[in-house]
């Protein structure tokens, strides 16, 4: 089957791979050129722009956006839809907001196109492993592309599904994010806990490497943890700063306007908005307050 790939980041690049390794045809642009030419060494052909992707598919036409959530999307999806035609299918395997997804899918709908949302996991790793794809559209539509998805799945049965009606793929893409975070997190207090008990010298890469099989707690992100752990037990050269990419908020919001109570997501968001601050007001005022009502020291900074 042919596919137009927009978007060749770390992921979007392996999921090039991936996809020629399975036989397909692939049209590629990004806006940057040395990615484009990486995929076409993998036998993939390059285009000049998304006017020229089109220009050298045969309707009807399949393209999948691998960019950023926001504007670039946005940007990508407005161009397209003057240079498909009906009953061409664009599909946004990014990590957009749902609400976007449901709207846009609307937009295109007017032009006689078909929107398909992909959440998809996998990372750099999918290229061996196979991909998590989340999935939202007309049945019909995700139907065509049965053949692309069962390349970048794990098996052609097995990681991949139709969960709905347009937005639902980035919806359940979006929770499953929020629980990424809630596990990562619980997964660094646990290990920071057993490295602070430094007068029973435990050794933290043997554990995740211990916990890694036959634990209730063992995962794919233990794996990952276990491998960085063994790279660098101590973690040097690593700040603790870490960024979240939109997800987390999403799902901790949906939990408000849902009733539904997220406290370990929620906890686990504001955790990497803590790991941000190199100087803390509230903190500042936390140990103020305490000098002020109980006369407790102060520490300076330094």
């Amino acid at each position: 089957m042919q596919l137009g790939l927009v978007g060749l980041g770390k992921m979007g690049g392996n999921m090039n791979i991936r996809l020629r390794q399975g036989g397909h045809d692939m049209i590629v642009y990004n806006r940057s050129i040395e990615p484009v030419e990486a995929a076409v060494r993998v036998g993939s052909v390059a285009s000049t722009g998304l006017a020229d992707m089109v220009s050298k598919m045969a309707a009807p036409r399949a393209i999948w956006l691998m960019l950023p959530a926001g504007d670039p999307t946005e940007n990508a999806i407005h161009e397209l839809m003057d240079l498909m035609s009906p009953g061409d299918i664009i599909i946004d395997g990014g990590n957009s907001n749902y609400h976007d997804t449901q709207r846009r899918a609307d937009m295109v709908k007017t032009r006689g196109l078909h929107f398909v949302d992909v959440g998809t996991s996998g990372g750099i790793w999918g290229v061996t492993e196979g991909y998590a794809m989340m999935i939202g559209g007309e049945k019909e539509a995700v139907e065509r592309l049965r053949p692309i998805f069962e390349t970048l799945a794990p098996a052609p049965d097995k990681g991949w599904g139709h969960m709905g009606p347009s937005g639902a793929g980035h919806f359940v893409k979006m929770v499953h994010n929020g629980i990424e975070y809630g596990m990562m997190q619980a997964y660094a207090e646990g290990f920071e806990i057993m490295a602070k008990k430094t007068d029973l010298q435990l050794d933290v890469a043997q554990i995740a490497e211990l916990w890694r099989y036959g634990s209730v707690v063992r995962s794919w992100l233990l794996d990952l943890s276990a491998r960085a752990l063994n790279d660098n037990p101590t973690l040097d050269g690593i700040a603790p700063f870490v960024p979240d990419s939109g997800e987390g908020r999403w799902t901790v919001q949906e939990s408000i306007d849902l009733d539904v109570p997220a406290p370990v997501i929620t906890l686990s968001l504001m955790m990497r908005f803590v790991s941000r601050q190199t100087d803390s007001f509230a903190a500042k005022l936390l140990s103020a307050m305490r000098n002020q009502f109980g006369g407790h020291a102060i520490k300076k900074q330094e």
